[in-house]
């Protein structure tokens, strides 16, 4: 066996996914929202006994390393490798990373952990004297600093140059990085950040993928520097702590969203874990996916001034197509959120966030302000344009008149005018068919291909059986169930895995949902039922025969052909007696 099997089968995909996904348990799986796409219903589920999970939404499906590859943009080496490094298995030589692609990924990781070190080396030397200061001054720990990885590099352009340089990265890796850069006139390379307290940005399973870098001295422009995009970056899908704040959204059943690094870190030092910002980029839709996995519930705590408002409106538009419940917590005093639990504690700031509205609620009051409300037409303008286009982007319907309604009285507009505003919504049009609903697989196929699956006895008892049927090739589950005989007539151990390996899309879907399907029962008696369910098959298998050979005799009747219909007869006689 490969390494890549011999890894899957030692690692647990419900422990993985579980990292990424809430997950409950049903019956012998586990359920969540699917994280490759919006949802507001569980389509995705987590099979322990076979290593494998499948979205029924999206048809997003495979093993443990597939699911890693595509939540972490990995590819298949870099995958088994960080499978293997998280579960203590030494990786062997042999398997080493065999592609371009995961070559240069490799040493671009390397280059950023090595860069992580050379910063933090920095930032505790005399160097870093300045950037130390900064932190104590914003009441961070040096505790805390060391576990955000804080970091210092100085004016001279070449540290990072030397140390890529001494450990043998070539020209081509290190422009890839990001990290440095090539001079116009060819040179050679210098670095990107100069003179800047640096902040790891990590990915969600805890590795530097990119920093940014906030300028140390007065007149340094732009105030804040992010990497470049790179092959192991894509700023659009990372949010900044996830990696760590995943454990407090799950606790709390809520993420805490705020604007920038130092509002993370502050709130993490006043104990405050569940924050998380943006990687200097306004949100989208892949990073409120991925805090979606974690809670569907979210405050957003933006800087009280109008920038930051208007900011929080904006977000808080795109997690509500997402599906999130939000709500929108701004400060008193028109402090930073680190500013507030400086002055005031982490147990302060954790009240405030128990208490903030919702955003609707929040939303209406900024109406208030904007629109005259003693007036009916002002306050029905204002709902309009401000709290109406809002309500629209909830995706449940239900939900959206529910809301509609409680935000009309709140501001007093005319509830009839809401519910019209709400029945233009579009109905299907006259004659327009639903679409058809797909065959549901007879129970009885369900359980077969199920024991087959788990149970080597009962291959052994039915598949035989099976082999000789015609009738099972009128079962929805045949493409299945041909795969099956086939890998047991080789006379070789087989898994789920083998079966699904054999099979096109359509029929891997058929066999997840299936697998999915299958109940909790006692081993022994799901085999019981299952071989009870092969006699009425053989049973019917005779009908049909016997069936057939009287048409046969009908037709050779009426054709004259005497002869053959004596044969058929004698034929139709053997046939009763088996």
């Amino acid at each position: 066996m490969e390494f890549a099997e011999q890894l899957k089968s030692s690692v647990d995909i419900v422990s993985v996914v579980g990292e990424y996904v809430r997950l409950r348990k049903a019956g012998t799986r586990y359920v969540g929202l699917c994280p490759f796409h919006s949802e507001k219903t569980p389509s995705f589920g987590v099979h322990p006994a076979h290593q494998f999970y499948k979205c029924f939404g999206c048809g997003a499906g495979g093993d443990v390393i597939k699911f890693v590859m595509e939540i972490e943009a990995m590819t298949f080496w870099e995958a088994v490798t960080h499978l293997a490094e998280r579960n203590g298995i030494p990786v062997p030589k042999k398997a080493a990373l065999s592609d371009d692609e995961s070559r240069l990924k490799a040493a671009n990781s390397g280059m950023h952990e090595l860069a992580g070190r050379i910063f933090r080396q920095v930032f505790e030397s005399n160097a870093g004297r300045t950037a130390r200061e900064y932190v104590d001054r914003r009441g961070i720990a040096q505790e805390t600093a060391s576990e955000f990885g804080l970091g210092f590099v100085d004016r001279s352009g070449q540290t990072l140059v030397r140390a890529f340089q001494k450990q043998g990265f070539t020209p081509q890796q290190m422009e890839a990085s990001g990290l440095v850069m090539s001079r116009q006139d060819g040179s050679g390379f210098f670095d990107r950040f100069r003179g800047r307290l640096m902040f790891p940005i990590h990915n969600e399973s805890g590795k530097i993928i990119a920093f940014a870098g906030r300028a140390m001295t007065p007149g340094d422009e732009p105030k804040y520097m992010n990497s470049p995009e790179t092959a192991i970056y894509r700023k659009s899908f990372v949010l900044y702590n996830l990696n760590r704040a995943r454990k407090g959204i799950r606790k709390h059943d809520y993420s805490v969203l705020v604007e920038g690094y130092m509002d993370v870190i502050g709130l993490h030092e006043a104990g405050v874990y569940e924050a998380v910002a943006s990687c200097g980029t306004a949100l989208t839709d892949q990073q409120v996916r991925s805090l979606r996995r974690h809670s569907d519930k979210i405050v957003v705590n933006f800087d009280p001034d109008a920038a930051g408002s208007n900011a929080a409106e904006r977000s808080v538009h795109l997690l509500l197509e997402e599906g999130l419940h939000v709500r929108v917590l701004q400060l008193r005093e028109g402090l930073d959120p680190d500013e507030f639990v400086r002055a005031h504690g982490g147990e302060a700031y954790r009240n405030l966030l128990k208490q903030a509205p919702s955003f609707f609620h929040w939303l209406a009051d900024r109406t208030r302000q904007r629109f005259d409300m003693s007036t009916a037409e002002g306050r029905m303008e204002g709902y309009r344009q401000v709290m109406l286009p809002a309500i629209q982007r909830i995706p449940q319907k239900l939900e959206r008149a529910a809301v509609a309604e409680e935000v009309a009285s709140y501001l007093r507009v005319d509830p009839a005018s809401v519910r019209a505003e709400f029945k233009k919504e579009r109905q299907p049009a006259r004659g327009e068919a639903a679409a058809p609903a797909p065959r549901e697989t007879h129970p009885k196929e369900k359980l077969l291909v199920n024991v087959l699956l788990n149970s080597p006895e009962a291959r052994r008892q039915a598949i035989p059986r099976l082999a000789g049927l015609n009738i099972v090739r009128q079962f929805q589950t045949w493409p299945l169930l041909k795969v099956m005989i086939q890998l047991e007539e080789s006379r070789q151990e087989w898994s789920y895995a083998d079966v699904e390996g054999r099979l096109a899309d359509a029929e891997k879907a058929l066999l997840a949902s299936v697998v999915f399907a299958d109940a909790l029962e006692e081993q022994d008696a799901r085999l019981r039922q299952a071989l009870s369910f092969l006699p009425a098959l053989e049973r019917k298998e005779r009908e049909n025969l016997r069936n057939e050979i009287k048409e046969r005799i009908r037709a050779a009747e009426g054709s004259g052909n005497l002869a053959e219909a004596m044969r058929l007869s004698e034929e139709l006689n053997r046939a009763g007696q088996e």
